[in-house]
């Protein structure tokens, strides 16, 4: 390994949406620095957590038409039927929902779970209840992402949660998009649910640790088979 490859592996990229944050956030510990010492440090810790919460790594995404991947990291809170929100006009019957649950701590860039052409965005104002909750697909703030993949229409949702007040999504309507590829984010903590037509496996469950473009969610196919789950 080269020195240039070290350097890459120590220090993640940040997206650009963090930099206003992470010169304010700065700019408030030098101020606070100035009366107390104490508050410098303080400032410090939040400066350095604002850089590692828009941290932009680099993920490595199986490309394969089968496969759904992970739209975000965290913790997989949800595996089951569910009917989508109703302004993404996917009907109103069931379909296969997985849920992917951010903290303050998880890496909050949202990335395609599938390729395919982008069809519709649809932003709804809410409530901003605990992401964790249930209900919080129906009643949250949330903007819906409706992806025609090969295997039939995709949905990713993107939820605000109970700190999470700015959803940030850079996609249009009628462009294509690549599986892995960056789509936007939640700033400080959240929820992206992805809804899957039939014939969709879920391959995670709950309580699993996922990584955004790189964890298979679900996989199509008549070969597919409902994995085991076991707890230790």
């Amino acid at each position: 390994m080269t020195l240039l490859d070290s350097v890459k592996n120590t220090f993640v990229p940040i997206h650009r949406e963090g930099y206003p944050f992470i010169a304010a956030f700065a700019a408030a510990t030098l101020f606070l620095g100035y009366f107390s010492s104490i508050l410098f440090w303080i400032g410090l810790i939040l400066t350095a957590w604002c850089i590692y919460f828009y941290r932009d790594p680099e993920r490595v995404t199986p490309v394969d038409d089968r496969l759904v991947v992970s739209p975000a990291d965290g913790v997989i809170s949800a595996v089951g039927p569910a009917v989508p929100p109703s302004e993404l006009g996917l009907g109103s019957g069931e379909m296969t929902r997985i849920s992917v649950f951010m903290n303050v701590f998880s890496c909050h860039i949202n990335r395609a779970p599938v390729r395919g052409r982008i069809t519709r965005i649809e932003h709804k104002p809410g409530k901003f209840l605990n992401a964790e909750l249930d209900k919080a697909s129906a009643e949250n703030e949330r903007n819906g992402v409706v992806i025609d993949s090969p295997n039939g229409t995709i949905a990713a949702v993107q939820i605000a949660g109970l700190v999470a007040r700015r959803i940030v999504c850079w996609a249009e309507a009628g462009g294509s998009i690549a599986i892995g590829e960056r789509f936007g984010l939640i700033r400080f903590g959240s929820r992206v649910d992805v809804f899957l037509p039939s014939g969709a496996v879920p391959r995670v469950a709950v309580g699993q640790t996922a990584v955004g473009g790189e964890t298979v969610l679900a996989e199509f196919g008549g070969a597919a088979v409902t994995p085991l789950v076991r707890i230790s």
